[in-house]
């Protein structure tokens, strides 16, 4: 057996030290351990060795053996530490809940017409409806994806990241694209005349621009569904993928988000859907 002294970097945490395991153990393990020890989530708990090269604390791997995080393989001592960080919610449900955003902002100002203080009732333009219809279908598949598509490389991220990951999708793509799209389109002119401008083209270009927002979600979802599959459910391992999108760009999911949003933006014209579309190309780029 193998001596392992755990000592502690957050006050929350006390130092722990185990004389059960071996080098061939599961890190996952001793982090069973420490969770138990201290009545917390084994999800608030990042166990690091310090390499002494740099004097930087390198993260374990929990479904790894020690041996397998770089201890040497025989050691009769370990010197390892913990830090808790913090309250902790999954990325399923950060995702469900960010994405739910859309469904509260765009019915509430597409039916609701009281609140662009109009007497009479107002018939919205064929483009305001096409628009209604696939923003609330991108966000039904995204909600869909995160069920039963996406598998996520870690189980949870820190608490206050659903905040602010959620202002991107319920102020953005919800509020943003909803107030200032779904408005009376013969009421305003000069500076609110472009605040609430959206496009009247004709028939046959909003439907093929609607085709062209169809085939890049389609194709979108057809590469998360290649993703998907190369990974193990408790795997972190990433392989290269190859098939559809992925021999034309490096990263064809983000290409026919894009390409998505573009389609969307061309529709409706007004200058909230070219913003969004222009922070989507930044946001899709920082995950590159």
């Amino acid at each position: 057996m193998t001596s392992i002294e755990v000592k502690s970097r957050s006050r929350s945490i006390k130092s722990y030290s185990s004389n059960e395991l071996t080098t061939d153990s599961l890190v996952g393990e001793l982090i069973e351990e420490l969770s138990q020890d201290n009545k917390m989530s084994k999800h608030r708990l990042r166990l690091t060795r310090l390499d002494e090269t740099n004097g930087k604390q390198i993260p374990l791997v929990a479904h790894q053996t020690f041996a397998q995080n770089g201890i040497p393989k025989g050691n009769e001592k370990i010197q390892l530490y913990v830090k808790d960080l913090g309250p902790q919610i999954s990325w399923r449900t950060v995702f469900l809940v960010e994405y739910f955003g859309p469904f509260i902002f765009h019915p509430l100002f597409f039916f609701v017409q009281s609140l662009y203080n109009v007497a009479v009732p107002f018939k919205h333009t064929q483009a305001q409806v096409l628009a209604y219809a696939i923003v609330l279908l991108h966000f039904a598949k995204r909600e869909y994806e995160t069920l039963y598509v996406h598998k996520f490389s870690n189980a949870t991220m820190p608490l206050f990241n659903i905040f602010k990951n959620s202002t991107h999708y319920w102020i953005l793509s919800g509020f943003n694209l909803a107030y200032f799209v779904y408005a009376p389109t013969t009421r305003y002119s000069g500076l609110l005349g472009f605040i609430f401008h959206v496009n009247e083209l004709p028939t046959w270009a909003n439907y093929a621009l609607v085709a062209l927002w169809a085939f890049a979600e389609l194709s979108n979802l057809k590469t998360h569904l290649i993703l998907s599959r190369l990974r193990n459910e408790d795997a972190k391992k990433y392989v290269i993928p190859y098939g559809y999108g992925f021999n034309w760009v490096s990263c064809p999911n983000y290409f026919f988000e894009s390409l998505s949003w573009l389609a969307y933006a061309l529709l409706v014209g007004n200058w909230s859907a070219w913003i969004f579309f222009s922070l989507a190309l930044v946001k899709c780029g920082s995950g590159l």
